[in-house]
C-alpha cells in the first residue's frame, strides 16, 4: 500500500536536501515497512515507503519512465489499481513497453499517454504524485472516494506533500499550530473535504488533482457523484448490484501476499467474507482466512444498547462455518485498551485526537493481530453509507433535522456536543469561542449546496438523495481515514470493495423506495447476497463497531483524567472546565461523560507529543 511525501521548490536546489527528504520519508515507516526509497531532481525530492503486495520484486519506488537516459516522469505512488492489467493490455496496444509487472508502472504509462485525463481510468484507491522535470510540474492526485489519504501544504516556492500530516510536520519549516477553526473542525464531527485541521495544511480532498507549478497550485475536481435517473425495475438493480459485487471481489482477490477478510457476523462483513469465499474457490484457492474482533467477556456478559442489540461473536462464527473460512478471533481485554503505549500508536497513527477511544484502540489491537498472518484483509466498511444502512437514515427527526443526520436527535448523541457528548468537558468560554454549533451549521449548508438533484424531484426521495450524498462525501471520510490510519500504522492493506466508484454511482442513484423495498435497512444489498448468507445473518439487525462493556475501562479513564486534572503542567488543563471535570470522576460505573473523558485526554496527549501551538 505504502506511504509517500514529496518536497517541490523552485527557488532551491533539492539535490542537496537529502537528510529533510529522508527524515520526511521515514515518518511514513509504518505505511511502507518492506522498503524505503528515495528520488532527488533540481526543483523535486520524491520519498517513498513500500508495502510490498503487487510485484514483490519488480515494484519499488520512486519510479521513473526513461527513454534515452532521459527521465519523462517520476513517481510516489501509494495504492492498488484494480484494472491495472486491462489497462496495461491497452497500453501496449499502443506502444508501450514494461519492465515490471506492478501497477504502478501502468499508472506512470497511462499519465504518459493520456495525460492528467487517465485519471479517470483508473479503478482503485490511490494517492500518488507525478513529477514531469520536462514541464517542472508536480500533479498530486487522490482515488474518487478518499479510501488513500493525501494531505499537502504550500509553501512560497512550491509545495510539501505526504500521505499523513506526520510526513510534512517532519519539515524544518512546519510548525504544528492549530488555530480556532482547526479545533472547531476537531470538535465538531463534520469533516470538511480538504480540511487538515493543521494550520497551513490541506487535504486533497476526494476526486480532485492538484497541479503545481511555478506560477502557482491549480486545485481540479475530476470526479463527483451526479443525479442520474434509474430506468431499471427491482429485479434488474438486484442483479446488476450483484454483478457489480461479484465483479468488484474477484478484482480485489488480487495480491502476491497473504489475504484475509475481517469478520464481525453483520451483513456488510459477511456479504463480503461470503464473496471472497466464492471468488477463491471460483479460482480454485481457498479457504478464505476471516478474523474478528472481541472484548473478553463480552459475548457472555453483553448487555443490549441503543445501538447494539446482539454480540458479533456468534454470528460470525455462524458465518465463517456457512463458507468454511479459515476463521480467528482476536480477543482484547481492558489492560490492552488502555495501555498508553496503544494508545499512544493510535494517536500518532491518526496525527489528531478524535476521541473515539476503545474504538480507535481495538482496531488498531485488531489490525496489529491480523499482520502477524496477512498483508491484505478486505473489510465491510462503506455499505451503511451506500445502501442507507444507519438507524438515523429511517427515523424522522433525523431525517428532518437540518443538519448532518448522525449529530440530529436521534443520531449518534455523543457525536453532537449536546449534554454529554464529545465536547462537555470542555471550557465554556472556548466553546464560545469555538462556537461548535455554527460550525456545524456552516458546514452543513456547504454540504448541502453541492447535493445533485434530478429535475423536479421533490419530497421524501430529494431528502434522501441529499442524506445519502452527506454520507458518502462527509461521514464516510471519517471511517475511510480512521481504517486507513489504523490499518497502515501495522503496515497492513484494507480494502473497501464496497467503495467501487461504479457501485457507489449506481445505488445513489437508486430511489430510496427501491433501497428500502421490503421495510428494512439495506434492503437492496440483502436481496443481492441473501444466497450466499445463513438467513440469521441475511436478516440480523444493525449492530456497529463494538465497544467494550467492561466497567474497568469506564474507571481506568477516570483514573486517567484525575491524574490529568491533579497536573498543573497538564497542556489540555486550560482547554477543560475543570469544576464539570472534576464532577465526573464521581460517577461511578457509568459512562455519560466516557466520550468527552476520551476527547480530554487525547487532546493531552496530542499537545504534549506534537508540540502543538494553539492559536485561539
Amino acid at each position: 500500500m505504502c506511504g509517500i511525501t514529496g518536497w517541490i521548490a523552485y527557488d532551491q536546489d533539492l539535490t542537496t536536501a537529502r537528510d529533510t527528504l529522508d527524515a520526511m520519508t521515514r515518518t511514513m515507516a509504518c505505511r511502507g515497512p518492506d522498503a524505503s526509497g528515495t528520488w532527488l531532481d533540481t526543483h523535486a525530492a520524491l520519498g517513498h515507503r513500500r508495502l510490498a503486495v503487487i510485484d514483490i520484486e519488480g515494484g519499488a519506488q520512486p519510479m521513473r519512465v526513461e527513454h534515452d537516459g532521459r527521465t519523462l516522469l517520476a513517481t510516489t505512488y501509494s495504492g492498488e489499481v484494480y484494472n491495472y492489467r486491462e489497462l496495461r493490455a491497452e497500453l501496449e496496444s499502443r506502444g508501450h513497453t514494461f519492465r515490471t509487472s506492478s501497477d504502478t508502472e501502468v499508472v506512470l504509462h497511462a499519465h504518459l499517454e493520456w495525460g492528467e485525463d487517465a485519471t479517470e481510468r483508473l479503478n482503485g484507491m490511490y494517492a500518488f504524485a507525478l513529477w514531469d522535470p520536462r514541464t517542472e510540474e508536480l500533479l498530486l492526485v487522490r482515488d474518487r472516494m478518499g479510501i488513500k489519504p493525501l494531505y499537502y501544504h504550500p509553501t512560497p516556492d512550491g509545495v510539501l506533500f505526504g500521505s499523513e500530516p506526520k510526513a510534512i510536520l517532519a519539515h524544518p519549516a512546519v510548525r504544528p499550530t492549530v488555530d480556532a477553526e482547526g479545533l472547531a473542525e476537531l470538535v465538531a464531527f463534520t469533516k470538511t473535504p480538504g480540511h487538515a485541521v493543521y494550520k497551513g495544511m490541506y487535504e486533497l480532498p476526494p476526486g480532485h488533482t492538484l497541479r503545481v507549478r511555478r506560477q502557482g497550485l491549480t486545485l481540479r475536481r475530476y470526479w463527483a457523484l451526479e443525479a442520474r435517473e434509474h430506468t431499471d425495475d427491482l429485479r434488474t438493480t438486484v442483479h446488476r448490484i450483484r454483478e457489480l459485487l461479484d465483479d468488484i471481489v474477484t478484482r480485489q482477490l488480487i495480491a502476491d501476499v497473504p489475504l484475509c477478510t475481517l469478520l464481525s457476523g453483520g451483513l456488510d462483513s459477511s456479504a463480503i467474507t461470503a464473496l471472497a469465499a466464492k471468488g477463491l474457490a471460483d479460482a480454485g484457492h481457498g479457504p478464505v482466512r476471516s478474523f474478528s474482533v472481541d472484548f473478553t467477556g463480552y459475548t457472555e456478559h453483553f448487555t443490549p444498547d441503543t445501538l447494539r442489540s446482539t454480540p458479533d461473536g456468534p454470528y460470525a462464527h455462524t458465518l465463517a462455518g456457512h463458507v468454511h473460512a479459515d476463521h480467528s478471533d482476536i480477543v482484547l481485554d481492558t489492560a490492552a485498551l488502555m495501555d498508553p503505549a496503544h494508545r499512544a500508536a493510535v494517536l500518532t497513527a491518526r496525527d489528531v485526537p478524535l476521541g473515539l477511544g476503545d474504538g480507535d484502540t481495538s482496531l488498531y489491537l485488531l489490525f496489529k493481530a491480523v499482520r502477524e498472518q496477512s498483508t491484505v484483509a478486505l473489510s465491510g466498511e462503506s455499505a451503511d453509507e451506500i445502501f442507507g444502512g444507519y438507524r438515523w437514515f429511517h427515523t424522522p427527526e433525523s431525517v428532518h433535522a437540518g443538519t448532518f443526520p448522525w449529530l440530529a436527535p436521534g443520531g449518534i448523541d455523543h457525536f453532537s456536543g449536546r449534554g454529554e457528548g464529545r465536547a462537555a468537558l470542555l471550557d465554556g468560554d472556548l466553546l464560545t469561542k469555538l462556537d461548535v454549533p455554527g460550525y456545524q451549521e456552516a458546514r452543513y449548508r456547504e454540504a448541502l449546496a453541492e447535493v445533485p438533484r434530478l429535475p423536479g424531484e421533490t419530497g421524501l426521495e430529494r431528502r434522501m438523495r441529499e442524506i445519502g450524498h452527506l454520507h458518502l462525501t462527509r461521514f464516510v471520510q471519517y471511517l475511510l481515514d480512521r481504517k486507513d490510519r489504523a490499518s497502515m500504522a501495522v503496515g497492513l492493506e484494507v480494502r473497501v470493495p464496497f467503495c467501487d466508484h461504479r457501485l457507489v454511482e449506481y445505488v445513489f442513484n437508486t430511489p430510496w423506495a427501491m433501497k428500502t423495498f421490503d421495510g428494512r435497512e439495506k434492503s437492496l444489498l440483502r436481496a443481492a447476497t441473501r444466497d450466499l448468507l445463513p438467513p440469521e445473518i441475511a436478516d440480523r439487525l444493525k449492530s456497529p463497531y463494538p465497544s467494550t462493556q467492561d466497567p474497568r475501562y469506564n474507571a481506568a479513564l477516570r483514573t486517567e483524567l484525575g491524574r490529568l486534572l491533579a497536573d498543573p503542567d497538564a497542556p489540555a488543563r486550560p482547554l477543560l472546565d475543570t469544576a464539570t471535570a472534576t464532577a465526573s470522576l464521581a460517577e461511578g460505573g457509568g459512562s455519560r461523560y466516557r466520550t468527552a473523558t476520551e476527547l480530554a485526554l487525547g487532546l493531552d496527549t496530542w499537545l504534549r507529543r506534537y508540540g502543538v501551538t494553539l492559536e485561539l
